[in-house]
């Protein structure tokens, strides 16, 4: 299925992966986490079209690496931008770590087509997926979030 959907028929349009880290992500740890935040949402979401995430991580070297397996363009949006558009699970971590009270839902939103200013025509960005905390092995601290996002289409079930 492609990303950007065939145009009829259920499913959205365009479907994109927040991604929040910490420092020190590894590859793995971020590919894991897109592999269950998109398990989760399929069947509406069919195949990501992009991650996002907040410019202060967008050179992590693990998720530049996964984006680059995961054959993805990595979206970075500033920390105030990402603090403007509204979600339902904001984080006083991650308004400490990086200046906004969430990355991986607002990003997903904003790469969707959301966001404070933005008109998308025939449809709106939703939350397929909310904020997913990766599963870290045993004692090991938890370095990755993801959310789904896409763009609903009237008339289209997502």
């Amino acid at each position: 299925m492609s990303p950007f959907g065939a145009g009829t028929g259920p499913g959205p349009r365009l479907v994109t992966v927040g991604v929040g880290t910490c420092a020190g992500v590894t590859a793995e740890e971020v590919l894991g986490l897109v592999d269950d935040v998109l398990r989760a949402a399929r069947p509406a979401a069919g195949e990501a079209a992009a991650l996002a995430t907040v410019q202060a991580r967008a050179e992590e070297p693990g998720l530049l690496l996964a984006a680059r397996k995961l054959g993805l363009p990595l979206i970075a949006y500033d920390a105030r931008t990402l603090a403007r558009v509204r979600v339902p699970h904001p984080s006083d971590f991650s308004r400490t770590a990086v200046g906004t009270p969430s990355v991986a839902e607002a990003a997903a939103l904003l790469a969707s087509g959301g966001g404070s200013g933005t008109t998308v025509q025939g449809g709106a960005p939703v939350l397929l997926v909310p904020k997913t905390r990766a599963r870290p092995a045993a004692g090991a601290p938890v370095r990755a979030t993801a959310a789904v996002a896409a763009i609903a289409v009237p008339g289209r079930e997502l």
